[in-house]
């Protein structure tokens, strides 16, 4: 029997793959990805061989472990009075780690593929030695796999870059896994532009960083991501577009919030709720050091900026923590959808 708590998080994640507005991502600094669907589109979705959703354009599988660590995180955009959100799924180092493959390997055909129509066909690992995740191709394409294995054992992202040619031409399927499940992504990579619906992205500037995840993004020491989900967004719709203020959503996520968020984050807000509905004057509130409670203080303050009977109070204390002239180079957004 699970521990109440995961039978907890289970209970959130089969919602969310319910909820066609939620996306999901597994990735890696550079390396990801994403998996959203459209209201209208026809999908399978299944809880017996992990929690599953599939499509035609792409499928995703999460597994629960006892060991996982759920952390709810918020983060500030680049658009006024908005803010991103999320939850990833971790696993302690040792239990989280990938295979970290340097090089392109052969791993034999994709007996674990969640559709059973493409078990037969092979899949390799493009070594691109990412901590948490691995990236791989799967094809049934003879002229396909007779270059990968030409591969083998070469590192992808420098010197001959024919290889990377070939998988953008002929657009094998795309599969990202962690110890926590998988993205598999069937749809033409986009050439141009990021296509609506399930896609990669392959950056290999932010890959060379060796990063797992985006630094603003506070994961807990001794633990790797592994698997992102992206809740219904009250400003949001899921191709980023903007939308009217949703309460309910918003409500949702804080539920979520503080049940997995950082409990010093979700106090500092919590302070500054208070602080600005009991209209004590801005001028005589110290802000404090730490810069998850500063991000903290500039969100809470943006939420608070939806309720419409205290607009003037927000106001004054806007001017002060999170005027609109405040350099945002640190707190670009990871996504740009949004």
């Amino acid at each position: 029997m699970m521990p109440t708590s995961i039978t907890n998080l289970r209970a959130v994640l089969e919602a969310q793959l319910k909820d066609t507005n939620c996306g999901f991502s597994i990735g890696s600094f550079g390396a990801i990805a994403e998996f959203f669907r459209r209201k209208d589109e026809c999908a399978s979705i299944g809880y017996r061989d992990g929690l599953t959703v599939s499509t035609d354009r792409g499928a995703i599988r999460i597994f629960l472990r006892e060991d996982v660590s759920p952390v709810a995180y918020e983060m500030l955009s680049t658009r006024k009075n908005c803010w991103l959100q999320g939850l990833a799924l971790c696993l302690p180092i040792a239990e989280g780690r990938s295979c970290v493959r340097t090089t392109v390997a052969e791993l034999g055909p994709d007996l674990e593929a969640i559709r059973a129509g493409d078990r037969d066909d092979l899949l390799f690992d493009l070594g691109l030695g990412a901590e948490n995740i691995d990236f791989c191709i799967r094809t049934s394409n003879p002229d396909l796999i007779r270059i990968l294995r030409r591969a083998v054992g070469s590192v992808l992202l420098s010197g001959d870059h024919s290889v990377i040619t070939s998988i953008i031409s002929t657009s094998p399927h795309r599969i990202v896994l962690s110890n926590l499940g998988r993205i598999e992504v069937y749809q033409a990579i986009g050439h141009h532009r990021t296509p609506e619906g399930p896609h990669t992205h392959l950056l290999p500037k932010l890959i060379q960083t060796g990063r797992t995840h985006d630094t603003k993004i506070s994961i807990p020491r001794g633990y790797l991501p592994c698997c992102n989900i992206h809740p219904a967004s009250p400003l949001f719709d899921n191709l980023g577009k903007r939308c009217p203020y949703d309460r309910a959503n918003h409500l949702a996520f804080d539920a979520v919030l503080r049940n997995w968020g950082i409990k010093e984050y979700v106090s500092q807000k919590d302070l500054i709720f208070r602080s600005v509905r009991e209209k004590i004057d801005p001028a005589s509130f110290t802000l404090p050091k730490n810069q998850l409670q500063r991000i903290a203080t500039r969100i809470a303050l943006r939420q608070l900026s939806h309720e419409k009977e205290i607009n003037d109070q927000v106001s004054r204390w806007q001017e002060y923590f999170d005027p609109e002239d405040q350099g945002m180079g640190s707190f670009l957004d990871p996504h740009s959808r949004w």
